[in-house]
């Protein structure tokens, strides 16, 4: 997948409408006019958002007469799944090397804080208040 597919898909799915046009179609596919039931536009307004899914890969709809369903692309899913869990893994890496040396530090002022408190003078050094 191109950066400029990617650049597609995540602005087709910037846009809420679209997203939820998205979500509806995973349920199952749906004719236009199915699809534009629960929005306040014009069907005209719902293929310009459709065209917008369609050209980043993420729907398709057969040829043929009307009405059509309208398909989610599951493949463009797995793509986009395949480029965040790159990115996913980096960062839990990151943040598990971070974690170590947070609890290595935290374990060297445990030992600091609970070590003799006699540490660094000479043995047989009594306490300078005893003297």
């Amino acid at each position: 997948m191109t950066t400029d597919t990617l650049t597609r898909v995540f602005a087709a799915l910037a846009d809420p409408t679209r997203r939820d046009m998205v979500a509806r179609l995973a349920e199952g596919d749906a004719t236009v006019s199915r699809l534009a039931e629960p929005y306040r536009m014009t069907l005209q307004a719902v293929y310009k958002h459709l065209r917008v899914l369609e050209d980043a890969g993420l729907v398709s709809r057969p040829r043929g007469p009307q009405p059509r369903p309208v398909r989610l692309e599951a493949e463009v899913f797995d793509l986009m799944d395949a480029w965040i869990e790159r990115y996913r893994t980096r960062a839990e890496q990151r943040h598990r090397r971070l974690d170590a040396v947070l609890a290595a530090m935290k374990g060297d002022e445990h030992d600091h804080d609970h070590g003799d408190i006699d540490r660094g003078r000479p043995e047989g050094a009594g306490d300078p208040a005893e003297s």
